[in-house]
């Protein structure tokens, strides 16, 4: 198995530019996995990829994965690094499936990370420290991104939060507390 890190925070909070700043430390080549879809409709949307895009080496290569992000895991060779910018967006491709679905689906992307041996950086967002949505979506959102960034932690090597431009290494200041899952 390649090195997992994952790095965490609400939004805003500088965890691309660092998830980046790791990438471009591996030495390694490597492949931005990005999970968003381009909605021609929304200008907003299209300026914050814009900014991701201008952010990022030319020499990087990027796919656009907005599904098969285990496939992705399985063919990618130990020589590179993937960074998966982000966990949530990806996520909510799937919140119209069932929940035995998306067990499926979670299991399916959790094994072919255990069994890469290219080094991967994930970028994942903190949503849960907010009120409870008032909503039944964003609930599910919320309960599945938590349930997933907390089993993707527990196989990471390192994980950093990053909240108000800081980056605070929780695996060298925390206490894992274990797999209780």
């Amino acid at each position: 198995m390649g090195q997992i890190i994952l790095v965490t925070g609400p939004a805003r909070s500088g965890k691309s530019e660092w998830a980046e700043s790791l990438a471009q430390q591996t030495g390694k080549s490597v492949v931005y996995v990005a999970t968003a879809t381009l909605d021609p409709q929304d200008r907003e949307w299209q300026q914050r990829i814009a900014a991701h895009q201008q952010r990022r080496p030319a020499s990087w290569q990027t796919l656009e994965v907005s599904a098969e992000l285990a496939a992705t895991l399985r063919v990618t060779p130990a020589s590179d690094c993937l960074l998966v910018d982000s966990l949530g967006t990806w996520l909510a491709n799937f919140l119209p499936e069932e929940e035995s679905q998306w067990q499926a689906i979670q299991a399916e992307l959790l094994e072919s990370l255990a069994q890469t041996e290219a080094d991967s950086i994930w970028v994942a967002e903190e949503t849960g420290w907010g009120v409870v949505p008032a909503y039944p979506m964003g609930r599910l959102f919320r309960d599945r991104l938590g349930n997933l960034v907390r089993r993707l932690s527990a196989i990471a090597h390192r994980v950093d939060l990053v909240t108000g431009g800081y980056v605070l290494n929780l695996s060298q200041l925390g206490t894992p507390l274990g797999d209780r899952l």
